[in-house]
């Protein structure tokens, strides 16, 4: 019931919805739910789930898709939380905007996404960590995942909050036009990470060219950055949304594993 309610809101963006795909995690054994963490500018609403016994448990910000924190998202917080993590989804764009009820893609892009800047995204994930680190999360084992628009703040964020130990940016967008909203791309950090990302992507994904990854690797290496870049090559954007037409079972069950053993190599594994 929810998966369909969830769906339908951006069913324009993303028909047609490969529904025999979709990927349905239960909740049994988990403290799992909205929540409402405290910032300066209002209360920001998050998905959490985590394992339903005492702490502290290793974190993982979950970074949304460009759709929001969806059903979509809020099953992949689940899927790490059975994995011993506290995962939490904030909505990272709600003082914009409900992302659910954009009736286009091209609506989503301009009307909301375009008009969240970067700093408050970073800010409102800085306080996520502080709410996640309060509620049984561990400090010292603080980890970042994201997904297309949160893929590119995964990079970010690795290199704005020194708490973080590792990330695992999927197909996120690597670098494109400036502004004043948006300052920096994962390029521009490449060599002021503060902790190893692993990037996720696909070869055929035509909105991130392979230029572009390359070009990110070429950046990495001359840092001596530990961070990884893996390509699908022919996988497109989006292969880990199983709710979508993009979905590749084999290159996003293969993601999985890698995030795990990313994640586990440093230091951020459940115990």
């Amino acid at each position: 019931m929810t998966l369909a309610r969830d769906t339908s809101a951006f069913a324009t963006a993303v028909q047609p919805v490969a529904a025999d795909t979709v990927i349905l995690t239960p909740a049994d054994g988990l403290v799992a739910g909205l929540v409402q963490i405290a910032t300066p500018t209002g209360d920001l609403p998050a998905y959490r789930a985590a394992p339903d016994r005492p702490g502290p448990h290793p974190v993982v910000l979950v970074i949304q898709e460009i759709f929001g924190v969806h059903e979509h998202i809020r099953d992949v917080a689940r899927r790490l939380a059975h994995l011993g993590y506290l995962a939490v989804a904030p909505e990272l764009y709600f003082r914009q905007g409900d992302a659910a009820r954009a009736p286009s893609i091209e609506r989503l892009r301009e009307d909301i996404v375009a008009k969240v800047p970067d700093v408050q995204v970073l800010a409102d994930l800085d306080a996520t960590l502080a709410w996640a680190t309060a509620q049984g999360g561990d400090a010292d084992r603080v980890a970042v995942t994201g997904f297309c628009w949160g893929g590119r703040i995964t990079w970010l964020y690795a290199a704005h909050q020194p708490a973080v130990k590792t990330g695992v940016a999927w197909y996120g967008r690597l670098t494109g036009p400036t502004s004043e909203l948006a300052p920096r791309h994962p390029l521009d950090v490449a060599a002021t990470l503060k902790a190893p990302v692993l990037g996720l992507y696909g070869g055929q994904d035509t909105g991130i060219p392979l230029a572009h990854v390359e070009q990110l690797q070429a950046a990495l290496a001359q840092a001596g950055s530990p961070s990884k870049i893996h390509v699908y090559p022919d996988a497109p954007h989006a292969f880990f949304a199983d709710y979508r037409p993009s979905y590749r079972a084999e290159a996003a069950a293969d993601g999985w594993q890698r995030l795990q053993r990313w994640l586990a190599g440093h230091g951020v594994g459940p115990r």
